[in-house]
């Protein structure tokens, strides 16, 4: 169990340091990895191994995370391609 939480605690300190800073695919792709992490060494201990658990987490997480960024960027280019449409609409004679 101290390796459970030993491995929580650092993966929670990882979370919530250096995220000042970063682009906002950096940040999405370092939560995603802290909360599979997280999530990876419960399931890991639970199953006899933490660390291994913690691996698939992150891996998981950070793919999840990156994938999740990849979907808002392309929500945001749209926004403004139509943002872009209404405005040149509006300033037509």
């Amino acid at each position: 169990m101290n390796n459970v939480a030993t491995s929580a605690l650092l993966a929670t300190a990882i979370a919530l340091s250096a995220c000042a800073g970063q682009t906002p695919t950096q940040q999405r792709v370092l939560s995603g990895a802290a909360i599979g992490g997280l999530g990876g060494t419960a399931i890991g201990a639970i199953a006899g191994n933490a660390g291994l658990g913690a691996a698939i987490g992150v891996a998981a997480g950070a793919t999840g995370g990156f994938i999740y960024d990849q979907h808002k960027q392309a929500e945001m280019r749209s926004y403004d391609r139509g943002f872009q449409s209404g405005m040149q609409a509006t300033r037509a004679p």
